[in-house]
């Protein structure tokens, strides 16, 4: 069949809207799809899709976009450029085009700080974001040893992608946080009493898996907090980010995006353990073994060596991963990967592991290759 975008994003609107009968919708909806398929566009179409079927309000366009969908992708970046004339001068200033997406968040709502504290959970407590004034600006310090600071320095790209993203995590945050409220009257802005739609394109393109698998944690535990009637679409080429969302809200199928020889399009939906097709347990078992060599053992470390035992676990018809671990250590080590395993917040806890944590993995990597027949 030749689908277009904007036949896929009709697809995604009836996926959406379709119950089967004695269970509950999927809040979420995940699409696996390579680098230069068309996640991006895709975004794009969906919005004009959702824009289309209410042509007849009238409200304008800008306005009911956002009313109806809100999104994250290539695009959100564009509101945000670094100020050439400043640089001229010596300064480094990240400069914020005019929008009504960042004056509600940062003037109205006053969610600077937690923007900053989501930045930081993101890189590192000592880069700190300074918005100006106006919330028109942008600049950054780093802090050093010694209570020395270093201001007025330029991010990496990476770093700017991170900021951009913690806006946006800090509006759909409270955008679900305000729909929560039962009661319209009650609610601090009704400005998004109609939302249907968030759709989050490709988060993690600047992440390392330590901070790409506590973007997962976080965006699906913000997805069951959702008492509402939104629904989530989120597209990734990441098949480690892909495989935790998938495992954490706990979803029965998933989505392949694929670009077709003749210029069409194909969403095809995978059910159940055909979403570990993309050979996620070797993936897994290759990043715990570099580790191990290279001895840089971290936090995150646990969270893959649990996602290996769920999945073998899974493979090999175990109710429990915690039956696959050695007997005479069950109940301790159950405990600890546990609580590596499900911290909300990377300053909740160390950032290095001990070093008897750093033998547990090792430890329990072994066990599970030596006594489960992995070749």
């Amino acid at each position: 069949m030749n689908n277009t975008l904007i036949n896929i994003a009709e697809q995604i609107d009836r996926n959406a809207q379709s119950t089967p009968k004695g269970k509950k919708g999927n809040k979420a909806q995940l699409i696996y799809a390579f680098n230069g398929t068309g996640k991006t566009r895709l975004s794009q179409a969906f919005k004009e899709f959702i824009v289309s079927q209410n042509k007849a309000d009238e409200e304008d366009s800008s306005a009911l976009t956002r009313h109806k969908i809100l999104y994250y992708n290539a695009f959100t970046e564009d509101l945000f450029v670094w100020d050439n004339d400043k640089y001229q001068q010596g300064e480094h200033q990240l400069s914020i085009q005019t929008n009504s997406f960042t004056d509600w968040i940062l003037k109205d709502q006053g969610q600077d700080q937690n923007i900053v504290r989501y930045f930081q959970s993101y890189t590192h407590q000592r880069l700190l974001p300074h918005f100006n004034e106006d919330f028109s600006a942008i600049t950054f310090s780093l802090a050093g040893d010694n209570e020395q600071r270093m201001d007025n320095i330029k991010i990496s790209k990476g770093e700017e992608s991170n900021l951009i993203w913690s806006i946006f995590f800090t509006l759909i945050s409270l955008v679900i946080a305000e729909r929560n409220i039962a009661e319209e009257s009650e609610r601090s802005t009704n400005e998004f009493d109609h939302l249907r739609y968030i759709f989050i394109d490709d988060p993690v393109s600047s992440l390392d898996e330590n901070h790409l698998i506590q973007l997962a944690v976080d965006i699906a535990q913000l997805i069951t907090s959702s008492k509402s009637k939104i629904k989530f679409i989120i597209t990734t080429h990441n098949p480690l980010f892909y495989n935790v969302l998938y495992n954490e809200l706990k979803l029965s199928n998933g989505y392949i995006l694929r670009r077709l020889a003749d210029g069409y399009f194909e969403l095809e939906e995978k059910k159940g353990d055909s979403n570990h097709s993309f050979s996620y347990h070797l993936y897994l078992k290759q990043l715990l073994q570099q580790a191990i060599k290279e001895n840089k053992i971290e936090k995150y470390h646990f969270t893959l060596l649990r996602n290996l035992y769920e999945k073998t676990a899974g493979f090999l018809g175990y109710q429990q991963w915690s039956e696959l671990l050695p007997d005479n250590k069950q109940a301790y080590l159950t405990r600890i990967i546990n609580f590596t395993s499900h911290s909300k917040l990377s300053n909740e806890m160390p950032p290095e592991p001990s070093e008897p944590e750093k033998q547990i993995v090792a430890f329990l990597l072994n066990h599970l290759l030596k006594n489960y027949n992995f070749k």
